[in-house]
């Protein structure tokens, strides 16, 4: 486990330090309101990230996670980031066209989106089929190559004043790591197949597509509304804030790798032990978040801020103590999203994403238009919390009724049975030990 966790945190560490580099970088020199139009650009990439993940890489992550053979994985992983380059060059061009038609201060940023998103998803889909042939090293050393590439490109455009070259080098570098992934794994993605993909995987890809584009899109939407009752500047404000916990969520963000792998080998080893598991996991991210956010406001004396965000530290400053604490919240949230996914109950973990998104959207935006940015932040506490309550409400639903079902084992749910298109590439002696 120390092992596997370790280079889930190692990447995502990594990761994380390109994306703040870019953040930092763009923050000082487009100021609150260009770097709001980076903002509006950054939570659109999230969502669509969501929505290709939800497609191509979460199911390959479930189905061909880690004991199948290496010819399983390789033609999953073929199809998968095959999946990935299609979902890309499709959303890749919307964005475009909606970026010709936005105005000019917002249009060109969403144009240098749709030009680069293609390699970004493809980038983040080979990452992810390296965890799941449980090849965690290739994956970090992939985003070791981001960050490299990244560095000339962000020399090249650092006295731009619009959001679009930031985005353009930020792509940019990720089109060479996508070439190294190939490279790394040995073969190039399989575009022809994505019909195929999405049909074999249809039982768990249209859930995790909605579950993903819950999360991220509800960001989206909470984003949106705030620069339309508040302005872009207070965008930028809440982009800053976010900038200054972006080591916390490296963290998060890389636990979440295997969480969900390790909540189910706590739930097939010891069943009532997995509210503890959770437990410990959320409460123990919750007071991470707690420590970062408050470390960072006692110990980073102004003048750092400003030479890290420039214009923006002030206003992101202010933020951040209502910011933290609804990372804490998410740290709860996600150790029983894990708990969910493990115990295989879909239509609990779906309705719970459901309602908490709704909640975060509706009171942070409310919040913003009673009292601007401050109450935007202290609106998405609230939502998030009430969101946490029902997740773990659902969670205690879930484990109740699979400790009552032992005594009387069921089949397995649908959506975690292997597809007829998954059996057929693994060798007949190991379907028919599977099968019995």
């Amino acid at each position: 486990m120390a092992r596997r966790i370790g280079w889930a945190l190692g990447d995502q560490a990594v990761s994380s330090l390109s994306n703040f580099a870019v953040g930092a970088v763009a923050a000082r020199a487009l100021g609150p309101v260009g770097f709001g139009v980076f903002g509006l650009a950054y939570v659109t990439y999230a969502v669509l990230l969501g929505l290709c993940r939800g497609l191509a890489t979460d199911p390959l992550m479930v189905r061909m996670g880690g004991g199948v053979p290496r010819e399983v994985w390789r033609a999953g992983a073929r199809q998968a980031t095959g999946t990935a380059v299609v979902v890309g060059t499709a959303a890749g061009v919307a964005c475009a066209l909606v970026g010709l038609l936005l105005p000019r201060s917002i249009g060109p940023a969403f144009v240098a989106l749709g030009v680069v998103l293609p390699a970004m998803l493809l980038q983040d889909s080979w990452r992810f089929a390296f965890f799941a042939a449980g090849r965690g090293s290739r994956a970090f050393l992939n985003d070791v190559c981001w960050t490299i590439a990244l560095v000339p490109a962000l020399i090249w455009v650092r006295g731009s004043n619009s959001a679009g070259p930031f985005l353009a080098a930020w792509g940019g570098s990720a089109a060479v790591a996508a070439a190294f992934g190939a490279l790394q794994a040995g073969f190039l993605p399989h575009p022809a197949q994505c019909r195929s993909w999405l049909r074999n995987h249809r039982e768990l890809g249209w859930r995790y597509l909605t579950e993903n584009v819950c999360e991220s899109g509800s960001a989206h939407l909470r984003t949106v509304g705030l620069g339309w009752v508040a302005g872009l500047g207070a965008v930028g404000a809440i982009r800053g804030a976010t900038q200054l916990l972006g080591p916390f969520l490296a963290v998060m963000f890389g636990m979440s790798l295997v969480t969900v792998a390790e909540a189910a080998r706590t739930l097939r080893r010891a069943p009532h032990r997995l509210r503890l598991f959770c437990l410990l996991l959320g409460g123990g991210q919750a007071l991470a978040a707690l420590a970062w956010g408050v470390a960072v406001l006692i110990l980073v004396p102004d003048h750092v801020g400003r030479s890290l965000l420039g214009s923006v530290w002030s206003p992101a400053k202010r933020l951040l103590l209502p910011m933290t604490v609804a990372c804490a919240v998410v740290g709860l949230n996600t150790a029983a999203t894990a708990g969910l996914r493990a115990l295989g109950a879909a239509r609990l973990s779906l309705r719970s994403r459901l309602v908490s998104a709704v909640l975060v959207v509706v009171l942070a935006v409310a919040g913003a238009a009673a009292w601007g940015v401050t109450g935007f932040a202290w609106g998405t506490v609230a939502g998030s919390a009430l969101g946490a309550a029902y997740y773990w409400r659902n969670l205690n639903r879930g484990l109740r009724a699979h400790l009552g079902s032992l005594s009387t084992p069921a089949a397995a749910p649908a959506d975690l049975r292997p597809t007829a298109a998954v059996a057929a590439l693994v060798p007949a002696p190991v379907v028919q030990v599977k099968a019995n």
